[in-house]
């Protein structure tokens, strides 16, 4: 928990630094928005991660896109105020402001990228007997040393 802890706060930091000073840095601009979406959705991940405990990784993979895809669509959503909201910066960094399937493109990738980096899926529990081929419905190898042969 306090590792998930600590990429979470990692990964705002690092989201921030990217939007702050990417540019400045003479970054490229699609490294610039794009790096900030993918970090956005793994920060969703993990946020999820906290407070799901040892919830399965996909079950917060799925509801982490879930909440990406969501926030994507609702940006066809329009009011004045809202659009207000959007022009401040917490408004763009939590919101955005213009619908783009590039942008759920990035989310899987960030998405994915919170699955790959998280200390569940380095430290989770031993490999499955398949390698995972069967989403681990293969059954428990028998016991045949005992005395019903």
């Amino acid at each position: 928990m306090k590792t998930r802890l600590a990429i979470f706060c990692a990964i705002i930091a690092a989201g921030l630094s990217l939007r702050a000073f990417g540019p400045g840095l003479g970054l490229p601009f699609c490294f610039v928005k794009y790096g900030g979406s993918i970090l956005w959705a793994t920060m969703v991940y993990f946020l999820l991660g906290l407070t799901a405990g040892d919830g399965l990784r996909r079950s917060i993979a799925a509801g982490a896109m879930l909440i990406a895809i969501a926030v994507e669509l609702f940006r066809l959503y329009h009011t004045p105020w809202l659009d207000a909201f959007r022009l401040t910066p917490p408004g763009a960094l939590l919101l955005g402001r213009v619908f783009s399937l590039w942008n759920i493109v990035a989310y899987a990738c960030g998405v994915a990228l919170g699955v790959a980096i998280d200390p569940g899926a380095i430290k989770g529990a031993p490999p499955l007997p398949c390698g995972g081929c069967c989403g681990g419905r293969v059954p428990a190898p028998r016991d045949y040393t005992g005395s019903d042969i």
